[in-house]
């Protein structure tokens, strides 16, 4: 125990009871009825759907400083109800800064101090001035399978594009992946459920409409005419479904008699984790039937962590994909592309030799154009041809009205600087300096709601500078592909997020 810390942190605690003990009870009853200023509490002063008059802001302001308020975070939220609940007063507009500096003037005759929010809206920070450039990004990548021996020219499609922007980072030709481009997407089994009747065939579709849901215990079951070997399998839960999560997947030979493979688990997620597809590894399983058993039997209501419907627990997935290729172990989190918790990849599922050697990977940037053009005399073998990139995630505040527009890049401080700028700083100059000196009591951030990014144009070299090697080096890491060792890949995301 360190004893000068301890009683650096004691001492103010110590001088404060004593200073309670010598006050007399009629002066602490006077202080607890007539705080100073800096005790007073402050409330959230939420504008809803651009529904403001003068008449209100008058009124509310006075309301507050009579209850003994000190002052108010102001807050615009929403654009017009439909309809609208009065002529309504868009943010950004000339009527609407009118009103913000006409609260300023009243909270000012009262003496109220105001805090403004980051941004139009509680989430996050961003507004209609942010470019797709200087908007949150993430890592995408597109796979072509290829064989070598001669002379390729390729157009290699880009990958999923947001805002119309996308700048690519590298093409990478990984050779040999085991079970490369091999899935329930290229060879198909016949879906089949435990529910009578129930078309589940959509299941093992690239991309569809359809949704599977069971509130009583079930299965779902792939059957293939010869067996297949699976290394991962990637789930698409429906919205932030817990129970897709946790599946219980089991094989067999004969279709009757099953045995455990793996029961999945779900990563600790939150709300904002999306519909973003979970990928499992698993040891390697070679079967002609493998079954997804969900069963909620054993659970106390209430006791899953952060799954809205836990009190009636369902199965609902839009989606199972069986791989035979390895994975890193929920990848998407690990990579820092969604909020989630996960354990490191289990040993027995990836074995060093499923992994690539990074020296073996051909960097082929220099080889492909701007319009995905890629010529290469590619050597003997099967090649994997990855191009990454980055873009948009899209994200927006979407709890604003007329100034929602897309999330700052949170690496980026042009970004956060150009926000600032025109919000806080605006708001400065529509009020007027003496009244903001006199008035203006902070800067506050709510809630984050944009969910998370995992790449930004400056994330290179601040990655360099912190860890002292070039993460474009093991990037198709962040895709889920394993480079030399489940260790060093684990090693690598952790250094990403």
């Amino acid at each position: 125990m360190n004893f000068s810390i301890l009683k650096r942190l004691l001492l103010p605690l110590a001088l404060g009871l004593l200073s309670l003990n010598a006050c007399p009870a009629d002066s602490m009853t006077e202080q607890f009825d007539n705080p100073p200023a800096e005790a007073r509490p402050r409330v959230f002063w939420y504008w809803m759907q651009a529904s403001v008059t003068r008449e209100g802001i008058r009124a509310d302001l006075e309301a507050m400083a009579e209850a003994g308020i000190a002052g108010a975070y102001l807050m615009p939220i929403k654009g017009p109800a439909e309809p609208p609940w009065m002529e309504p007063v868009n943010q950004l507009s000339p009527e609407w800064w009118g009103m913000v500096r006409y609260a300023f003037e009243q909270a000012d005759r009262l003496g109220l101090k105001l805090t403004l929010h980051a941004c139009d809206g509680f989430a996050m920070a961003g507004g209609p001035w942010v470019t797709p450039e200087l908007s949150m990004q993430e890592v995408v990548w597109s796979r072509t399978e290829v064989r070598g021996g001669e002379e390729l020219a390729l157009v290699l499609p880009q990958p999923p594009t947001r805002e119309d922007y996308y700048e690519d980072l590298g093409v990478y030709a990984i050779p040999g992946l085991t079970g490369a481009g091999i899935s329930t997407r290229t060879v198909r089994p016949v879906v089949t459920t435990s529910l009578p009747g129930e078309k589940a065939e959509f299941l093992v579709e690239e991309q569809t409409e359809e949704r599977l849901a069971m509130r009583e215990a079930g299965w779902i079951q792939y059957s293939f005419d010869q067996p297949f070997t699976a290394r991962s399998v990637r789930v698409f839960p429906q919205g932030t479904n817990f129970w897709a999560k946790r599946l219980r997947l089991e094989a067999s030979d004969d279709g009757k008699q099953f045995y455990l493979v793996r029961q999945l688990e779900s990563p600790r997620h939150g709300w904002q984790d999306g519909e973003a597809p979970l990928t499992y590894s698993i040891p390697e399983t070679r079967a002609r039937y493998f079954r997804f058993v969900y069963d909620p039997e054993g659970t106390e209501p209430g006791s899953e962590d952060l799954d809205s419907a836990k009190w009636r627990p369902s199965l609902k997935l839009c989606g199972i994909t069986l791989l035979a290729e390895p994975s890193i172990h929920q990848y998407e989190g690990k990579s820092g592309r969604v909020w989630r918790i996960s354990p490191e990849t289990p040993a027995r599922d990836l074995p060093d030799y499923l992994c690539v050697d990074p020296d073996r990977v051909i960097d082929l940037s220099d080889r492909m154009d701007s319009g995905g053009h890629l010529q290469w005399k590619a050597p003997e073998g099967r090649w994997t041809i990855v191009r990454m990139g980055h873009t948009s995630t899209g994200h927006t505040n979407y709890i604003g009205g007329a100034g929602k527009g897309l999330e700052i890049d949170k690496f980026n401080p042009a970004a956060a600087e150009l926000q600032f700028d025109r919000w806080f700083g605006e708001a400065m100059r529509q009020v007027g300096p003496e009244l903001s000196e006199r008035v203006l009591h902070g800067f506050h951030v709510d809630s984050w709601e944009c969910s998370s990014q995992n790449w930004s144009p400056l994330f290179r070299a601040a990655f360099l500078e912190q860890h002292g090697y070039d993460p474009l080096e093991w990037l198709p890491a962040m895709a889920g592909i394993p480079l030399l060792s489940r260790e060093r890949s684990e090693a690598f995301l952790h250094d990403v997020r």
